[in-house]
């Protein structure tokens, strides 16, 4: 890495260099024990292996107490275990769901990745955190796949134990822009001064450069701060300047500071009546809209590149039931966070991984399932799954991102509404995107 920048070979490097894993102890190879666990192998009982007719699986996310709440995601994960084990199982196995607070701290993260070998976890599943670098080794060392994590990190997109169900920022960024080319003027990005932040004008580049368009400005902005309003000024007279046939559009990619950024835009907006916003999923949700005024805020009109189908959408219909199942009244469980969504599908392919084995589970033999070309479907939410170690993406350092299809929605009346009906496929965008 020189200064604040990755360049393509060291980012390669690290990922040829990353630990495999360890599947050949089922054919007696030699390797180094796993410190926490009692001993090579799997074994009934031993880590990465559930043992008898109980699949033990681990959800995480950041609790309330964390900053970044995801609490629903293992609250669903746990609801999910009671409708299915009344279901008989999975395939006749009844599931064991650990839960873990992640905290959004890289201490914790890790301490949540260690009691998963503890705890015998044959997978992670439909989980969050923004600290892979903390947890991957651990899960990696121990040959524990991560299915399903929401796709927060680039390590989510190249670790070879990582099976994303999304496709992450990149996807929802190109989407972004190509969108964007077609309805705005100039276009201004707000994004993190951070390394993270540096690859989000070329994704969001990428889509506007698809549709004849480019970047009018990119404006970075502290992660920490607690105000915006120099940005926001600035951004608003970028996108009224020249002579545009179409109003400019202002793009916050600020994650959990998106929410700032936009106090400030409201307070600044007023002579600027005409600039739209714009963002991603996972910047601002349903539960973000409504805190902040709903259709008289400042997300009214905004488009927003989402993973899957909004929530409306009579496809979700079967989690919905879980949810009003085994919920039981739980309001961190939200059918319209993109959190619940995704572990929603990530325990999908959880489900058939386990369905397609002959014998044993444990971590080997479930991403043993993954990793031979399994399809997974989805019902509709994705478009089917498979993954593989070098898939059309690996050119541009996401081998492990086999989905990287959007939707488009649209802020109307205060509520999220599909603005286009199916799924735009940004794999050729985003393969022409000069990361």
């Amino acid at each position: 890495m020189t200064g604040r920048r990755q360049t393509r070979s060291t980012f390669l490097s690290r990922l040829l260099t990353r630990p495999v894993r360890a599947r050949a102890l089922t054919a007696g190879a030699l390797v180094a024990c796993v410190p926490l666990t009692a001993g090579c192998g799997v074994v009934p009982g031993a880590p990465g292996d559930s043992g008898g007719d109980t699949v033990t699986v681990m959800t995480w996310a950041p609790g309330e107490a964390g900053g970044t709440n995801r609490s629903g995601m293992p609250a669903f994960a746990e609801a999910y275990a009671r409708w299915i084990n009344s279901r008989g199982g999975i395939d006749g196995r009844r599931l064991s769901v650990l839960t873990c607070d992640e905290r959004n701290d890289a201490a914790a993260a890790a301490r949540c990745a260690r009691r998963a070998v503890e705890e015998g976890a044959v997978a992670v599943v439909g989980s969050y955190s923004q600290h892979a670098d903390s947890f991957l080794p651990t899960l990696e060392a121990a040959g524990i796949p991560y299915i399903g994590g929401y796709g927060i990190t680039n390590d989510e997109f190249t670790s070879p134990l990582s099976y994303p169900v999304n496709g992450g920022q990149p996807a929802l960024l190109a989407g972004l822009g190509r969108t964007l080319a077609d309805s705005c003027g100039p276009v201004t990005l707000i994004r993190p001064d951070t390394i993270a932040g540096d690859q989000l004008p070329p994704l969001l580049g990428s889509g506007l450069k698809a549709g004849g368009h480019e970047l009018a400005g990119d404006q970075r902005a502290a992660e920490t701060a607690t105000s915006y309003d120099g940005q926001a000024k600035r951004a608003l007279e970028r996108a009224t300047a020249g002579a545009a046939a179409e109003p400019g559009c202002v793009v916050p990619a600020l994650g959990d500071r998106t929410g700032t950024f936009m106090d400030s835009f409201r307070r600044s907006r007023g002579d600027y009546p005409d600039v739209r916003t714009a963002t991603v999923l996972g910047s601002v949700d349903q539960s973000v809209i409504d805190a902040t005024g709903g259709a008289s805020g400042p997300y009214e009109g905004s488009y927003v590149t989402g993973w899957y189908p909004a929530a409306g959408d009579a496809r979700w219909n079967t989690m919905k039931d879980v949810i009003r199942k085994e919920g039981f009244g739980d309001n961190r469980i939200d059918a319209a966070d993109a959190g619940v969504q995704t572990t929603w599908i990530a325990y999908a392919v959880l489900r058939q991984a386990v369905e397609s084995l002959d014998g044993e589970v444990s971590a080997d033999t479930v991403s043993g399932a993954l990793d031979s070309g399994l399809k997974v479907t989805t019902g509709g939410l994705t478009p089917t799954l498979r993954w593989r170690f070098q898939d059309e993406l690996a050119a541009v350092g996401f081998p492990r991102l086999v989905n990287a299809y959007v939707t488009l929605q649209v802020v109307e009346g205060g509520r999220l509404v599909a603005a286009r009906e199916g799924f735009t496929d940004v794999t050729k965008t985003l393969r022409e995107a000069d990361l």
